[in-house]
Formats: C-alpha cells, sequence, structure tokens
C-alpha cells in the first residue's frame, strides 16, 4: 500500500483502485477505513480511485496526538496526499462525513479542486446538522418493509438521546435492505475509530460562516448528490447544501439511501461519471 508522512510524521495510507484520470477520495463514518467505499460501484472502471485512510484509521498509523483527528486539522493530510501524488489540482470525491472534511479543503485550498462531488455529505462545516425530523420522515418513507415495525421505535429512542444506537435500524442507511447492504453494515464497527469519531467534529473544528464564505466564491464545478430515502442528509437539506455554491448541481438518486452506490450502482456511476466528465447536467 502506498503511504505518505503527515506534517507530524503520522504515516498516511491510500489505496489505488482503476484505471483513468485519479480521482481523490475521503471516507466518511466519520473515521471509516476507506475500505468501506468498495470501487464505488465500478467508478475504478472510468477513473483512478485515490482513497484516502484517515489517521488512525485502516492502514494509517495512529498520531501521537489525538487533536489531529479534527476535522479542521486532517485538512493539512489531503493537502500532503495531493502534493505527495503530483497533482496540481484534482478532482475530488467526498462521501458522508467526509464531506465536510472536503468543505473545509475547498474553503481552505480553492485553486487545488478541479471539481468537487459531494455523495450524500453531512454538511457540519456549513452548520447544517441534519434533524432528528429529517431522519424520521425518511424512515417513515419505509413503512411498508417488513423490518420497519421492530426498527422504528428503536431509531426513534435513538434520536431523542433515550436510548443506545442498536443495529435493529441499520436497515434505514440502505435503499435495499439485502445481503450486500448486510455484510457492508456488520464492517462498520471494525471499520471505525471510535475515538477518533468523537473528535472529528468537536469544539473548535468547524467556523461556518468563514466556510460558506469561502465557498460561495469556488470556481470550481460541484456535484451534491442525495439519496432519495436518506435523512441525513434529507434531499432538501443536500439541496440547501447545493445552494452554497455558485456552480453546483444537484441530483437525488432514486431509491437510495446513505451509500447509493450499493443501491444502484449503475445510476450511481453514470451520475457521478457524467460530472466528472463535465456533461452532469445533461444527464438527469
Amino acid at each position: 500500500m502506498p503511504t505518505f508522512r503527515a506534517c507530524d510524521g503520522t504515516e498516511i495510507t491510500y489505496h489505488l483502485r482503476g484505471v483513468g484520470e485519479p480521482l481523490v477520495v475521503l471516507p466518511g463514518g466519520p473515521m471509516r477505513a476507506s475500505g468501506y467505499l468498495g470501487d464505488l460501484g465500478g467508478l475504478s472502471a472510468h477513473r483512478q480511485l485515490v482513497l484516502l485512510d484517515l489517521r488512525g484509521t485502516g492502514g494509517s498509523a495512529v498520531p501521537a496526538d489525538p487533536a489531529t483527528y479534527r476535522c479542521d486539522h486532517l485538512v493539512d493530510d489531503v493537502e500532503i496526499l495531493r502534493d505527495h501524488i503530483g497533482l496540481g489540482h484534482m478532482d475530488v470525491l467526498a462521501h458522508s462525513a467526509g464531506g465536510s472534511l472536503a468543505m473545509l479543503y475547498a474553503a481552505r485550498y480553492p485553486q487545488r479542486v478541479a471539481r468537487l462531488a459531494l455523495v450524500t455529505a453531512t454538511p457540519w462545516a456549513l452548520g447544517m446538522p441534519p434533524t432528528a425530523e429529517d431522519r424520521l420522515a425518511a424512515a417513515r418513507l419505509r413503512e411498508g418493509e417488513p423490518w420497519f415495525e421492530q426498527a422504528f421505535p428503536a431509531f426513534e429512542t435513538w434520536l431523542a438521546g433515550a436510548g443506545d444506537f442498536d443495529p435493529v435500524f441499520a436497515p434505514f442507511f440502505y435503499g435495499r435492505w439485502d445481503d450486500a447492504a448486510k455484510d457492508h453494515d456488520a464492517r462498520g464497527d471494525d471499520e471505525t475509530n471510535e475515538e477518533a469519531a468523537g473528535i472529528y467534529g468537536s469544539d473548535g473544528a468547524y467556523d461556518p460562516p468563514t466556510t460558506r464564505s469561502e465557498l460561495s466564491r469556488l470556481a470550481a464545478p460541484v456535484l451534491v448528490l442525495a439519496g432519495q430515502l436518506d435523512g441525513a442528509p434529507a434531499p432538501e437539506l443536500a439541496r440547501r447544501t447545493a445552494d452554497v455554491f455558485t456552480n453546483a448541481e444537484f441530483a437525488v438518486q432514486p431509491g437510495a439511501g446513505h451509500f447509493p452506490w450499493l443501491d444502484d450502482a449503475e445510476w450511481f456511476v453514470r451520475r457521478v461519471r457524467a460530472f466528472l466528465d463535465g456533461s452532469g447536467r445533461r444527464a438527469g
């Protein structure tokens, strides 16, 4: 696995998958190893995916200072990766919590971003966290599913802060609760650094007014892609995220949850590829 040294000496791993022009991929979780992204539904057939294992996850080393898990500090690792692989500017795809990292990177290094794809991105960096109401409204769309009756009360209790995370409501995060989704979900705990996840968005990580101001001047094209059945972010919150940018397009993947490449890989790859190729608005 290729590696590089961060500014504090931490050894960071990244993975190369596929062929074509590089696409730097920032994982979510927060702080989940990039393995859960797979080949993004086959996108690796069209672009070389540069999948970053954030410090303390996957093959990357644990840093000496846990404070460096904070999202704004991770921006430095992304910039060193860009320089390490020799790109003057780069296309970036970020998923979920990685969306906030990508937004902070684009705000700090706008000249380094060629295109930015935000996939079911959580806009904490913009001061727009998903709400419990959004999540419950999305969950109610699944009322006809056989697992709904057991899962919904536990989900409601968790969102109210009256219960712990319960695997019984994991199906709400997927558009299809099939064997692939079950396997994907089962790997989550082992792939996530929980200590780092707790620090990722801690006090000082985000400055929403400044980030909004900087991103409003970003010249690079941006795709904000939401899942129709996702509640975090719900499509309306994703649309508001797109509104922050001056050169953004917004898309909702039908029937998709939080991991859209698992729900309909063909739709996902076609839409993301069209954006990266510069024909996104015509792709539908």
